[in-house]
C-alpha cells in the first residue's frame, strides 16, 4: 500500500467509517476493542499519512430527483498534454459529471454523469461538446443500480 502499514485495529477503523463516518469515536473504539484516545490518534494519523482525505454523506439521488445514471464513453484523436489539460478543465466545470477517468481500451475517457431525467442529461451532452473536439460520446444509460458508492475492499 504505497508505503504505509495498516494493523488490524487501522483497517477495522477505516472499514467502519467508510460505512458511516458519522459514527462517535465512543462507539468506534468500542467496535475496534481501543480506548478513546487510541483510536483518535489512528484517526489523525490515518489522516496524516493521506489514508482518509474527508468526510462526506452519501445521499438519496433519487430522492432528491437525480434518477437518471448515464455512462459516457469518450473517444478522441488528441492525446496531447495541452488538449487534456482543456479537457479536463472543461469537465470539471459540469457539476453532473460525480466520476472521471482516463481509461486504456477502445475508449479513451469515462464520465458517470447523475442527472434528473433524460433532456437534462441532453443539455449535459450538449455542454460537454461544446468546447472540446471529440472523436466519439457512447452513452450508456443505467436501468438499475444494484449497488452504488460501496466501500473500499480492505
Amino acid at each position: 500500500m504505497n508505503g504505509v502499514k495498516l494493523d488490524q485495529h487501522d483497517r477495522n477503523i477505516l472499514k467502519i467509517l467508510q460505512r458511516d463516518a458519522s459514527i462517535s469515536q465512543r462507539e468506534l473504539a468500542d467496535r475496534i476493542n481501543l480506548s478513546q484516545n487510541a483510536c483518535w490518534r489512528r484517526i489523525n494519523a490515518l489522516r496524516d499519512a493521506g489514508l482518509i482525505l474527508n468526510q462526506s454523506m452519501m445521499l438519496n439521488r433519487r430522492l432528491l430527483g437525480l434518477g437518471l445514471v448515464v455512462f459516457v464513453m469518450v473517444k478522441t484523436r488528441h492525446h496531447s498534454a495541452d488538449w487534456l489539460e482543456k479537457f479536463r478543465n472543461h469537465v470539471s466545470t459540469l457539476p453532473e459529471v460525480v466520476d472521471f477517468y482516463r481509461i486504456g481500451g477502445d475508449y479513451d475517457y469515462f464520465l458517470k454523469v447523475v442527472t434528473n431525467d433524460m433532456d437534462s442529461y441532453d443539455e449535459v451532452y450538449q455542454r460537454l461538446i461544446a468546447k472540446v473536439e471529440l472523436d466519439s460520446v457512447t452513452s450508456y444509460f443505467a436501468m438499475e443500480a444494484i449497488e452504488e458508492q460501496r466501500p473500499l475492499p480492505l
